[in-house]
């Protein structure tokens, strides 16, 4: 991840969307204006990962940010500062629920670490149990989701071996989570063949399971030669379940491009920031919320969400 961003050029693009109209570009086109061909309004969630920013900030100070800088929900990433951990007892749990709830702030996941790529048994059967554990302190606190990964293949193994370890892994957790009304979001995460979204799908035909989805990551390796994500995209969007985005203010990846095939999928859960810390993140955020709505066509001033 590029986690270098210049104040300057983030104000530069934020005028530049605002004050653009859009050319005739295709719709693979890397090199796009920041919010060029907005799609119609969506009904797409921001929300923050809290992997970097975030990850210091108590469950208190996580709710303030989201307010003041009007995102949606939180997926909470596990050895947080936040400690929603499965070490919580129920009343602990229950207060945590409560506490979201009350802010009018969605849990949107949880993230674990819990990954399935080992090939030693006992390795593998703890990352599954793990993650069923999991996913009954998502049904607790009220996330509807918690992330697993891949994260890569283990010397010497046939891919598609690995390949089918981790889908055949997912599917038993995402059988288990379903019954708690919890899915189950593999990341498109780790080294070269395990983010390869050829290798997810596989992944997800060795799952299964209807509650075994994807989490779309905006990794760069998405892009075929032209610089466009439809091929790849097209590969898993009937199991996309939460999407991770990055600098959506740097011409890094075609950001429009994503938003416009989850418009015409017609998603409508979170699209997750996953960026580097800020000293001052509420303002940082308010600039970020911007750019989304103005990517999905949902921008308005004042936004009733920020400035209520």
């Amino acid at each position: 991840m590029n986690t270098g961003i210049k104040r300057r050029h983030f104000l530069e693009t934020v005028g530049l969307g605002m004050g653009l109209v859009a050319g005739a570009t295709s719709p693979d086109a890397f090199a796009e204006p920041a919010v060029a061909a907005a799609p119609a309004a969506s009904s797409m969630k921001l929300g923050m990962v809290t992997y970097n920013m975030g990850k210091d900030m108590t469950v208190v100070r996580l709710i303030r940010l989201c307010k003041a800088s009007g995102l949606a929900g939180v997926e909470l990433r596990t050895t947080h500062a936040h400690g929603v951990e499965v070490s919580l007892s129920a009343p602990e749990r229950a207060e945590v629920r409560k506490k979201f709830e009350d802010a009018g702030i969605a849990i949107a996941g949880l993230g674990s670490a819990f990954e399935f790529h080992s090939n030693d048994p006992d390795e593998l059967e703890k990352n599954v149990q793990g993650s069923i554990e999991y996913a009954k302190l998502a049904a607790d606190v009220g996330a509807p989701g918690i992330k697993v990964r891949p994260n890569g293949i283990p010397a010497g193994e046939d891919p598609e071996i690995t390949l089918e370890r981790i889908g055949k892994a997912w599917g038993r957790v995402a059988a288990a989570a379903a019954d708690m009304g919890v899915q189950v979001r593999m990341e498109v995460h780790g080294k070269e063949e395990t983010r390869s979204l050829p290798n997810i799908r596989k992944m997800l035909d060795y799952a299964d399971h209807p509650n075994a989805l994807v989490c779309w990551n905006s990794n760069a390796s998405d892009m075929d030669e032209h610089g466009g994500i439809r091929a790849n995209f097209d590969l898993v969007k009937h199991a996309i379940g939460e999407v991770h985005i990055t600098e959506i203010g740097l011409y890094q990846y075609p950001w429009q491009q994503l938003f416009t095939l989850l418009k015409e999928i017609n998603y409508t859960g979170f699209c997750l920031a996953e960026i580097p810390e800020n000293p001052d993140p509420e303002r940082f955020m308010r600039y970020y919320r911007t750019l989304f709505d103005l990517y999905t066509g949902t921008y308005q001033y004042p936004n009733p969400d920020v400035y209520a």
